[in-house]
C-alpha cells in the first residue's frame, strides 16, 4: 500500500491480487440482498412488569435529521408496545442541548438516558458521571461499531451496529460489478466515531476480492459536506475519468457527490450506506445512485430500547443491535415507498417477534 496526499486529503492507493475473487464478492451482495429475518437478541422477559416503574429519556445527536427521529420513533413504539414513559429530548446538533437534556433527565428523576445516533460521549463525562452518580444509567444506542470498538467506560453499555459488515457488503458491490476492477474514491468524515470501521472495511474487502483496483479516500468534516464534497468529488472525476465508483460512506453526501458526477461527464456510480429515503427517492428516479445498504430505523429504536429494557430490568447485557443490513437496488427500491421512508421494504418480522420477546401475548 503506498499513501498519497490530495489536497489535503489522504489518499489510499492499493494494489490488489491478481485475480477477482467475484464469487465471494456475489455471495456477500446475495446474502444481503434477502429480507431481514429476526434475530433474538436474549432471551425472553416480562418487560411489562419490569418496566411499569420506570422511564427512558432519549437524547438523540440532532432532532432535525430525519435519521435521528426515525430511530426516536422506534423507541416511542416500544415504550407504547411495553407500557412504560419515555421523553425523546429536541436538541439541534448543540453540545449545551445534550448537557441540558442529561441535567433535565436526572432532575426529573428518569431511570436511563440514551444518546442516540452519533452524540459523542466523549462531551459529556462530567454530565455522564453526575447523572450516574445520582443513580441512572447512561447508555449509547448506533454508535460504535459491533466489532472493532468498544464504548468507553464512564458508559453503563451501548447497542451497537455491525458497520464492518456494511463496508464488505458495499466493497463486495463494487467488485461483483466491475469483475474486480475497481476505481473508486471514497468520501469520509473522520470526526464522526465509526467512519474509521466503516471505510476500512470497504477498502480492505476491494483489496482482498479486487483486481488490480485501487482506492482513495478523503476525509470531509460534516460542516464542510455543502461547500466541499462536490469539488473535491468533481477534481477526482476530471484528474482521473476512469473512476468508476464514488463511495460517500453516509448516504446523504450523495446530494452533493451527485451533481459532481455529472458535471464531469462521468460514468461513474454511487453506492453508500443509510437508507435515507431521499437518496432511495434518487436511485429509483434513475440518478446515479445504484446501491444504498439500508436498515430499518423502527427496528433500531426497538432493539436500542429492548437493549435499555434488559439494563434495566438485570437481564443479560445486550452490546449488538439485532438490525439486519440491506441491500437495495433499482429491482427493489419501490418497496421502500413512493416517495421512500425509513420502515419500508425490510418486512415487519421485527414487531411481532419483539412483543413475543417481551412476553406482551
Amino acid at each position: 500500500m503506498k499513501t498519497v496526499l490530495l489536497s489535503g486529503a489522504a489518499v489510499l492507493a492499493l494494489s490488489l491480487p491478481a485475480i477477482a475473487d467475484v464469487a465471494a464478492a456475489k455471495a456477500i451482495v446475495d446474502q444481503y440482498s434477502q429480507l431481514p429475518s429476526f434475530e433474538t437478541p436474549g432471551e425472553p422477559f416480562d418487560a411489562r412488569s419490569c418496566m411499569a416503574d420506570k422511564k427512558m429519556f432519549v437524547i438523540p445527536l440532532t432532532s432535525a435529521n430525519p435519521f435521528n427521529e426515525a430511530i426516536s420513533q422506534g423507541f416511542r413504539d416500544a415504550a407504547e408496545m411495553v407500557g412504560f414513559e419515555i421523553r425523546t429530548w429536541e436538541t439541534q446538533l448543540d453540545p449545551a442541548g445534550w448537557i441540558q437534556g442529561i441535567n433535565t433527565a436526572v432532575a426529573e428523576g428518569y431511570d436511563l438516558i440514551d444518546l442516540q445516533g452519533g452524540v459523542p460521549p466523549e462531551f459529556l463525562v462530567p454530565q455522564i458521571t453526575e447523572a450516574r452518580n445520582a443513580g441512572l444509567k447512561v447508555t449509547a444506542t448506533h454508535n460504535y461499531d459491533a466489532t472493532t470498538q468498544n464504548a468507553p467506560e464512564y458508559l453503563d453499555g451501548a447497542a451497537n451496529t455491525d458497520y464492518v459488515t456494511v463496508g464488505r457488503i458495499i466493497g463486495a458491490w463494487t467488485v461483483m460489478q466491475t469483475e474486480g476492477k475497481v476505481n473508486a474514491i471514497i468520501i469520509g468524515s473522520d470526526e464522526v466515531t465509526p467512519t474509521a470501521p466503516l471505510k476500512d472495511a470497504i477498502i480492505d474487502t476491494i483489496a482482498e476480492m479486487g483486481d488490480g483496483a485501487t482506492t482513495q479516500y478523503f476525509n470531509v468534516p460534516v460542516a464542510d459536506w455543502a461547500t466541499k464534497i462536490q469539488t473535491t468529488v468533481q477534481s477526482a472525476l476530471l484528474a482521473d475519468p476512469s473512476i468508476n465508483y464514488v463511495i460517500p460512506i453516509y448516504d446523504s453526501m450523495s446530494q452533493f457527490a451527485a451533481p459532481a458526477i455529472q458535471i464531469a461527464g462521468s460514468s461513474a456510480k454511487i453506492v453508500s450506506f443509510n437508507g435515507t429515503p431521499f437518496v432511495l427517492d434518487m436511485m429509483r428516479d434513475g440518478d446515479v445512485v445504484e446501491m444504498n445498504v439500508g436498515e430499518s430505523l423502527g427496528w433500531v429504536g426497538m432493539a436500542g430500547a429492548d437493549a435499555n429494557m434488559r439494563l434495566l430490568c438485570d437481564q443479560e447485557p445486550v452490546g449488538t443491535l439485532n438490525t439486519p443490513a440491506y441491500v437495495f437496488t433499482d429491482a427493489n427500491v419501490e418497496t421502500a415507498g413512493n416517495p421512500a421512508n425509513f420502515n419500508d421494504g425490510y418486512g415487519d418480522v421485527h414487531i411481532e417477534a419483539f412483543r413475543q420477546l417481551w412476553q406482551l401475548d
